[in-house]
């Protein structure tokens, strides 16, 4: 049974050319359809799909919940919501001035951090995603803390034995250099995280204790971030006299266990055991089949052979499929080959699969060619492509599809367009060559007339076990076709900022040009102030803050039906200036330093004039020392330190981020 939220409005207005896309249109009121608000969502999570709002804090996927209800998706997972690292002096840019990874690095397991918001904000989002019918998983880590150790809480502390050496395992003190090596999996340092000794019954408790606060706020299911790293009933282990059972405690001894919807990252590669994590967790992660399914796009070839194959042995029904996930999108490149369209053309065959629950990776908002982290902003919502019609489309197809087999097949023998059919209730066809695809192949559809879910005006005709219209299928295109439990549903208002926007400079202002579509009324504020309504096309300016170096622009808007949509642009004005090549630094260093002294030095471009330590500094006499420039560089910072590996000295300090470098200055450390 399909879950209905919301009452339902059957006849309205909708708005001409409403289907969900990235640009603006007019709004133009033209004819009457009977839509509704009634957005249907999957009872279970594995029936639907799943949004990644990486890095949106808490308000912000509160207040987008009615645009992911209306774009199909029966879930959200939100990042890491625990107690974590605070660094770059509390910075929120994606990666800059503050990193992402931040909320990786846990200091306690209790709900709340700085990037994402308080335990009362996440309980709200919950109660609103559950208005809609939506779930939330929530992405957890229980493998390691941040390796700023000193910053760890004491209760964290005390529940893995009193000590930091109890609380970590006895091979934390050691790297993986072998991930075949099951102990040194499980139990060494990855990454340079260290390992937490996730057999400690203590520790376990105290987790069990964090997952239970996150059911009881409203959570429905978790994402266990590592889980490769924390061993298996049978896997070897240090003798310290606890068992392997994390993995049995944390799938059993949690609040309504069996009714949650449970998950482990297992990156494929090595000695994975993925088929024991299946059976440990519940579900696993699909990375192979991700990386195929990338590769098929850029290659521009589709076949069946291509994208059919999970590449793992076990059930499809055991498994999270992604185009792409956050840890690929930063870390491979692979970003950088796929438009906006191919990702959206390789969701649609995985989200109109049968097995393997997708999950849809929100990229960050503004992200284009060449700019990997677009808008640079913790906090604030992802690209708007998770609104897409054809996204919407197949998403509500997947939901309509339940407990119906499927049958991958090449249209016309084309390498370039497959159709997910779905028994014979439905069908997904996606064309992602340039060229036309001919109608006129099989389908298992019943005869009749079938109209496309995505452009909602072209009509196919099956007659014989034969699709035909009287047009083609155009290149780049997707096709949704079925009839049975199809809900014309109303698309909500979306706002937003103009592609190609600017949102960092050291200039004064910035021009910026709005658009909407679907809506009937919209307003904006900048920082918080009047409310102004605005129309597609209008432009405004942002100018820089008098105090501060970042601007936050919120759009509201809202259709027809009265359904209400947010979106949220933030403006960074930063201070640039050059350094030339043969510019001088110097710095006295505290006593307490060795003879040795490093100057590292990057900018916000990640260019940086060694690996950290940096360059080794000349001795000038005393407590003074000096670093020339070898090259011209851009805004650069600096970080004076001693260069050792461990425990190292370094001013600024730890996590903060380093001082803007200045010709001929002397820099002393603060005490």
């Amino acid at each position: 049974m399909q879950k209905r939220i919301i009452s339902a409005v059957l006849s309205a207005l909708i708005l001409a050319g409403a289907a969900c896309c990235i640009s603006g249109c007019d709004v133009d009121v033209k004819e009457e359809k009977a839509v509704s608000t009634d957005f249907k969502t999957a009872d279970n999570v594995a029936d639907g799909a799943i949004l990644q709002a990486f890095s949106w804090d808490f308000n912000t996927i509160k207040a987008s919940m009615a645009d992911i209800a209306a774009a199909g998706f029966s879930a959200v997972q939100t990042s890491p919501i625990n107690e974590c690292l605070k660094g770059d002096a509390g910075g929120m840019e994606l990666y800059g001035d503050g990193k992402w990874y931040y909320h990786y690095q846990p200091t306690d397991f209790k709900i709340g951090n700085y990037q994402l918001g308080t335990r009362d904000e996440f309980k709200a989002m919950c109660d609103e995603a559950h208005k809609y019918g939506v779930k939330v998983i929530v992405d957890v880590i229980a493998n390691h803390t941040t390796p700023a150790t000193s910053l760890i809480s004491q209760d964290l502390i005390k529940a893995g034995g009193g000590s930091l050496k109890t609380l970590y395992h006895k091979g934390n003190s050691k790297d993986i250099s072998d991930y075949s090596n099951r102990l040194q999996c499980t139990t060494y340092k990855m990454g340079g995280l260290p390992d937490i000794n996730t057999e400690r019954t203590s520790f376990q408790d105290y987790f069990i204790e964090y997952l239970n606060d996150c059911v009881a706020c409203g959570a429905d299911g978790f994402r266990h971030d590592t889980a490769k790293h924390i061993g298996l009933p049978d896997d070897p282990k240090e003798k310290d006299g606890f068992k392997n059972n994390f993995w049995e405690r944390v799938t059993t001894d949690v609040t309504n266990a069996k009714n949650l919807f449970v998950y482990g990252e297992v990156l494929q590669g090595g000695y994975d055991r993925l088929q024991d994590y299946m059976k440990a967790i519940g579900r696993t992660t699909a990375s192979v089949y991700g990386s195929k399914i990338r590769s098929a796009l850029v290659n521009n070839i589709v076949d069946t052979s291509a994208v059919k194959e999970y590449w793992l042995t076990g059930e499809g029904k055991s498994i999270v499929t992604w185009v792409e996930s956050h840890d690929n999108y930063i870390n491979d490149g692979t970003w950088s080959q796929l438009s906006d369209d191919q990702v959206i053309a390789g969701w649609a065959i995985i989200a109109a699969r049968k097995d393997g629950t997708p999950l849809f990776f929100s990229r960050p908002y503004g992200s284009e060619d060449g700019s990997e982290w677009g808008m640079n902003r913790i906090g604030a919502q992802g690209s708007d492509i998770y609104k897409d019609k054809r996204v919407r489309a197949v998403n509500f197809f997947r939901t309509a599809m339940k407990g119906e087999n499927e049958e991958l097949v090449n249209p016309n023998d084309s390498s370039t367009a497959i159709m997910v059919e779905r028994g014979d209730k439905g069908a997904v066809i996606v064309n992602i060559g340039s060229d036309s695809l001919d109608t006129g192949f099989s389908i298992n559809l019943p005869d009749g007339e079938y109209t496309d879910r995505v452009d909602g005006k072209t009509v196919y005709t099956v007659e014989d076990g034969e699709l035909t219209s009287d047009k083609p299928i155009k290149g780049g295109s997707v096709v949704v076709l079925y009839n049975d439990d199809y809900v014309e549903y109303a698309k909500c208002a979306n706002a937003g900022v103009a592609k190609g926007t600017k949102f960092l400079t050291d200039e004064d202002k910035i021009d910026v040009t709005l658009t909407l579509e679907n809506a009937k009324k919209a307003t904006y504020t900048i920082d918080g102030g009047k409310a102004v309504s605005f129309k597609n096309g209008d432009k405004i300016t942002i100018k820089k803050p008098k105090s501060g170096s970042v601007v936050k622009l919120e759009l509201n808007s809202e259709n027809a039906q009265g359904v209400k949509s947010y979106e949220r642009a933030e403006f960074t004005f930063r201070k640039s200036y050059v350094v030339e090549i043969g510019s001088t630094v110097y710095f006295e260093k505290p006593d307490d330093w060795g003879d040795k002294v490093y100057a590292y030095v990057y900018n916000i471009d990640e260019d940086e004039n060694d690996v950290w330590p940096g360059v080794e500094m000349k001795h000038e006499g005393g407590n003074k020392y000096s670093y020339e420039l070898d090259d011209d560089w851009d805004s650069p910072r600096i970080i004076f330190n001693d260069g050792k590996e461990e425990n190292a000295l370094q001013y600024p300090g730890v996590y903060e981020k380093g001082l803007e470098l200045e010709d001929g200055k002397t820099y002393k450390a603060e005490k």
